[in-house]
């Protein structure tokens, strides 16, 4: 017999929510860029593959767009998380100081998206808890009301990475709620848990989370999690969503981004690397009716080092739209925070 959380997921009637441009360029291009039987070593995952077109994101030219400074980001900041309200950028970044040993998050304010300052008094996250003892790290933001919701990984003595979960009204004071996902001892993610990338609608009335597992360091997978109030979360199946695809950018492991609801399903822009760790970004389309399911995977990545300076990873937690133009901010190496563009124009391939 399937688990009641399981066919929750099997039998539900999607909402339908659009996305302008964006939407309807990306079902353009899922039709007619050359779909094509996906090859992977998941039973369950049932999609199809298929290309982005080519020059759909572009670096900024004067990237990086933020660099360390001193005191708590002296060494590096990087994998940010950024939201859009009333024309203005928000943006939490993960922190490294050069003597603190532990990561920490910082807050920074744009107009464009592009040339960011920095809240006075950052950092406005720090480790406090056990779980949290070695760190904060990697944030991901949604709103719902009028309540910021951010996860983020806390790194503490008993386990390398497990999701956290922090509330607030105005991104600077944080309610945190704890761990909300430890890993399983018995499960595909016993040894780690992280990157719990939360769906910014609600499903069927349910919310959505899709997360990071693994049980050997570096062999990610993704998996799901479900809430009826945003702070307690279970995960209804025992097995990853999406795996590795050998041959491809991501052969090795997989990584939630972001999550975006468009008309055709659920977009999640999601980060692969392969035997050697070179990181790139790519996408995923699940369906509304079954978020569990992929409809729709990208063949190759959106976003992958082209410059020296790059080195091997680039690693994406937002996408977010601003006047018919969406932004991509990004990690470089660990180190800085760079953004590519995408204006809408799509030339297939």
């Amino acid at each position: 017999m399937e688990p009641a959380d399981y066919k929750w997921f099997k039998f539900r009637n999607a909402k339908k929510s659009a996305m302008g441009w964006f939407s309807f360029w990306l079902i353009v291009g899922i039709t007619f860029a050359g779909i094509s039987s996906c090859q992977n070593d998941s039973p369950k995952e049932k999609g199809m593959v298929t290309r982005w077109p080519n020059g759909a994101f572009i670096k900024y030219e004067h990237n990086p767009i933020l660099q360390p400074t001193s005191g708590f980001e002296s060494k590096s900041v990087y994998n940010p998380a950024v939201i859009v309200e009333d024309g203005r950028f928000s943006m939490l970044y993960r922190a490294e100081g050069e003597d603190t040993g532990a990561g920490a998050i910082g807050l920074a304010f744009s107009e464009d998206g592009i040339h960011f300052e920095r809240y006075a008094n950052n950092p406005v996250m720090v480790r406090e808890y056990d779980y949290e003892k070695e760190g904060v790290e990697d944030p991901r933001i949604v709103k719902f009301g009028d309540t910021y919701y951010l996860t983020y990984t806390g790194v503490g003595e008993q386990t390398s990475g497990n999701i956290c979960l922090a509330t607030s009204k105005d991104l600077i004071e944080w309610d945190k709620k704890g761990s909300i996902l430890q890993p399983r001892s018995d499960a595909w993610n016993s040894r780690q848990i992280k990157a719990g990338a939360i769906v910014p609608e609600k499903i069927d009335g349910k919310y959505i989370m899709y997360l990071q597992g693994e049980a050997e360091a570096w062999k990610t997978r993704v998996g799901i999690a479900y809430s009826d109030d945003l702070i307690h979360w279970r995960e209804p199946l025992h097995e990853p969503i999406m795996r590795p695809r050998s041959g491809y950018f991501d052969s090795k492991g997989t990584e939630p981004g972001a999550a975006v609801v468009l008309e055709e399903g659920i977009l999640l822009i999601y980060n692969g690397w392969n035997e050697e760790l070179v990181h790139k970004t790519g996408w995923v389309i699940f369906s509304k009716e079954n978020p569990a399911e992929i409809l729709a995977r990208c063949e190759a990545p959106i976003l992958e080092s082209t410059e020296d300076w790059e080195g091997h990873i680039l690693f994406t937690e937002s996408i977010v739209e601003h006047q018919g133009t969406w932004y991509l901010h990004y990690g470089i190496m660990d180190k800085v925070i760079g953004v590519a563009t995408y204006e809408g124009t799509i030339n297939h391939e």
